[in-house]
């Protein structure tokens, strides 16, 4: 029997015994990164009978954690966390440990010259490193570049002595999930695992088993990789689409909300709609990554992103339109995170709207039913609706959060300097405001 004979035998040995652990729920999980996606991995593993050790370097997030509570808003996110806890299966710190499989769910952010900022992965990678085992898997959930995992993981581990895919297992397995919905996702999204070898893949099923219902596919690291940025891309450039038609129907003097209804009667046709920008951390930045490693080939991802980056300045340009200067006006802006009912500020197109509007001279008072002025440093946060009404020259309504489907001209006409509100996500209906005195400005509606 060659060498190579029986270095395949050892791992797939070790392979066997970590599948047999992870059924047994005797493998030890160490996640890194307790944000969106980390908290909610961890806390499922832990309520599904595994040891898992929460790692976060943020000594805030651990201290709330260990109090009993959560940093995130997410539904049903404080009550797994809570039970996780209590069990006993779940303990939170700020150093990892020894463990049988490490999960990396750190933050992989854009940076201002569109980027991936990698250095948290690296991070969380080396810390590892001293205890990184023979027979251990190691798991990328960070959404990244393709070829992260081989190119940039891999060798940082290697470092250890170990041999990824031999006497180590490493394997990249993207969250696919929606916050809101992040717990229901977790357990019955469909799953892709992508490994340096197949049994690096299958280990990484079996760890996901635990807890996902749904249909799991494994594939390689690379592969892996790239359905997540093309999964996030896709929609990127149908919202680029959805984005630009608003722009043509301003053009044409087209209501494009009544131009989309009718065009998706087509039955192969499903125009998405159009808004103020794209953000959060998925959407508006995976798509950079494509470009950034392969920029010639990856044109139209580019322009899709320089038309929905750039849809802040459009909705400037339609108050522009309204007002002329913007320099002394005042506006009541309703919603600051990226989405509808989440309390997540990532890459806010709401926030780009804001700050190009301080740069134009104009004050903001921003009102979100989903963040407090104490919980984060925005000084243009006002405690209510009322309070950002009062004294404004006008309403932008960004977010079509639940509690502004009732908005009611009545309770701003009074408080307001100037009756005007754009609304940028077809919230509101118009012939009640116009009826009460107010200009309503619709984005994407060109018939004014």
């Amino acid at each position: 029997m060659d060498k190579s004979q029986i270095i395949t035998m050892e791992s797939n040995s070790k392979y066997e015994i970590l599948i047999r652990k992870i059924k047994n729920q005797r493998a030890q999980v160490c996640v890194l990164g307790l944000g969106y996606i980390g908290l909610p991995t961890a806390s499922m593993l832990a309520t599904h009978g595994l040891g898992v050790l929460g790692v976060d370097v943020n000594q805030d997030v651990v201290e709330v954690l260990n109090q009993g509570e959560v940093h995130i808003q997410e539904p049903g996110l404080k009550t797994i966390v809570q039970a996780a806890i209590g069990s006993g299966n779940l303990k939170i710190s700020n150093q990892p440990g020894i463990s049988d499989v490490f999960i990396i769910a750190v933050p992989t952010p854009i940076t201002p010259e569109k980027k991936a900022d990698m250095s948290y992965v690296v991070a969380a990678a080396e810390s590892i490193l001293p205890h990184l085992e023979a027979g251990n898997l190691v798991i990328l959930e960070a959404t990244s570049p393709p070829r992260t995992t081989t190119d940039l993981v891999r060798p940082i581990l290697e470092r250890s002595g170990l041999e990824a895919g031999e006497d180590f297992l490493l394997a990249y397995s993207p969250e696919r999930v929606l916050p809101g919905r992040i717990l229901h996702e977790l357990a019955h999204n469909s799953r892709v695992i992508g490994g340096v070898n197949p049994a690096s893949a299958e280990a990484g099923k079996a760890l996901y088993e635990c807890f996902v219902e749904s249909e799991i596919t494994c594939t390689d690291a690379t592969t892996a990789e790239m359905v997540k940025l093309m999964e996030n891309t896709y929609r990127d450039i149908n919202i680029a689409a959805a984005n630009e038609f608003s722009r043509l129907a301003e053009r044409f003097q087209v209501d494009v909300w009544e131009a989309i209804e009718i065009a998706n009667r087509h039955p192969r046709v499903e125009i998405l709609q159009p808004g103020p920008g794209v953000g959060g951390h998925c959407i508006s930045v995976d798509p950079w990554f494509f470009v950034e490693k392969a920029p010639r080939e990856a044109q139209l991802i580019h322009q899709a992103r320089l038309v929905n980056d750039s849809q802040p300045e459009f909705v400037l340009q339609l108050l522009r339109e309204e007002f002329g200067s913007l320099s002394g006006k005042t506006f009541a802006v309703l919603g600051v995170t990226y989405k509808p009912d989440v309390d997540d500020i990532r890459e806010s197109p709401a926030l780009e709207i804001i700050a190009l509007l301080e740069e134009a001279g104009a004050k903001v008072k921003a009102s979100d039913p989903f963040i407090k002025k104490s919980q984060k440093p925005l000084d243009f946060l006002v405690e209510s609706v009322a309070d950002a009404y009062a004294g404004a020259d006008g309403i932008l309504l960004l977010v079509n959060h639940r509690q502004f489907d009732s908005l009611k001209p009545e309770e701003a006409g009074d408080l307001l300097a100037n009756k005007f509100i754009l609304d940028a996500r077809n919230v509101i209906e118009r012939q009640p405001w116009q009826s009460a005195g107010f200009v309503v400005k619709l984005l994407g509606d060109g018939r004014d």
